[in-house]
Order: C-alpha cells, then sequence, then structure tokens
C-alpha cells in the first residue's frame, strides 16, 4: 500500500485549486449565504476535544440555526440523551465546524468557527417552543462561510424518493443496543421509544 505523506505529494496528485473554490469563501454571511442557511432545518456540529473528535447532528422544525448577525449563529440545543459531547468540547476549545444540509438542494453550506455555549435566560426564553426552553445555545462566530460543491450530494442521490430505504430493512436502535449489550431489552425499547420522544421532542 502506498500512503501519502506529505501535502506535496497530494498537490501532485490533485494539482492547482480551482478559482470558484477559494473565490467563494467569505468570512461572514452574504445575502445569498444567509437565504441557504435560513432554509437549512438540519446541521452536522462537529467539535474537538481533548479525547478527539465529535460530530453531532442538530434538527429544528425550521431553520435548526438563528442568524445574529453576519458574523454570528444561534444553535439551541434541545434535548438530547444528555452525553453533552458537544458542550463538553466547546467549552475547552472554542474550534467548531457547521454542514448544513437543506432538503431537495444539493448545495451544501459550510461554516468554520468559534463557539461559546450560553446559559443567558433571555437569549434561552427567545427560543421557546411548545412551552420549552433549550437549556443552552451554542453562539457560533463565523470565521469561514463558503458552500461545497453539489457532487457529493448528486452522487447519492440524497434527495431522489426512490431510493429510500424501507425502515424494515434497517436495524432498530435497539437492535443496536442489544448488539452493544448483550442483556439490553430492545423490544421494551423500541416499544416505547416513540412515545417517549414525542413528549421530549423539545
Amino acid at each position: 500500500m502506498t500512503i501519502i505523506s506529505s501535502v506535496e505529494e497530494l498537490k501532485a496528485i490533485y494539482g492547482e485549486v480551482t478559482v470558484a473554490s477559494t473565490a467563494k469563501v467569505t468570512t461572514y454571511l452574504t445575502s445569498a449565504y444567509r437565504q441557504m442557511i435560513e432554509m437549512s432545518p438540519f446541521v452536522a456540529l462537529a467539535t474537538v476535544g481533548p479525547e478527539g473528535l465529535d460530530c453531532s447532528p442538530r434538527g429544528d422544525r425550521d431553520a435548526v440555526v438563528r442568524i445574529e448577525d453576519e458574523k454570528t449563529l444561534a444553535l439551541p440545543d434541545w434535548r438530547g440523551n444528555n452525553r453533552v459531547d458537544s458542550l463538553v468540547n466547546i467549552v475547552r476549545d472554542p474550534r467548531v465546524a457547521l454542514m448544513f444540509l437543506i432538503p431537495r438542494s444539493s448545495s451544501v453550506m459550510r461554516i468554520n468557527g468559534r463557539a461559546v455555549v450560553s446559559v443567558a435566560p433571555d437569549l434561552l426564553a427567545s427560543f421557546e417552543m411548545e412551552g420549552r426552553h433549550p437549556r443552552s445555545v451554542v453562539l457560533v462566530t463565523i470565521d469561514e462561510a463558503y458552500f461545497q460543491c453539489a457532487r457529493a450530494v448528486l452522487r447519492a442521490e440524497l434527495w431522489n424518493v426512490e431510493r429510500q430505504v424501507a425502515a424494515a430493512d434497517l436495524p432498530t436502535p435497539g437492535d443496536m443496543l442489544k448488539a452493544a449489550q448483550a442483556d439490553f431489552d430492545r423490544e421494551t425499547y423500541d416499544r416505547e421509544w416513540p412515545a417517549r420522544a414525542a413528549k421530549t421532542m423539545w
């Protein structure tokens, strides 16, 4: 196996960067980038800490983040499994990366920046949903904003309904937990999960 071990070797294989791939990078949200992010209900949040990396899916009913200004995004932390891996990382290392998906769009929005975790009462209250508030809000200061080439989404045919996988063809959450822990009660977990999720969505 031949392993690439230097940047020079990589550049020799891939050639020069195209003008479009660098011209699209800004340090703030342009009007077009703002429009894309406002239409995104899903983002993957990548963080880094002393133990390594983490990438966490985040979703919301409408826009997954709120744009505070051209340099700042607010991401409410809604109910989850309480592992808080992303938040633990952020309070120790502020570097974050976000990748936004927009249903039916082949373009992907990306943000690199620095984040803090806020529990300011007024900020939490501003995200009220069905009478509930997030326990914290991640505030992201943008260092870089750009859109990703559409080829990955096009290759995957991500929005092609004819390629959607039937739920019956996949292991259930209970199946996956049972595979990780032999004595786990997968039947009870799968039976109770839909009602539990509905009550703890926000």
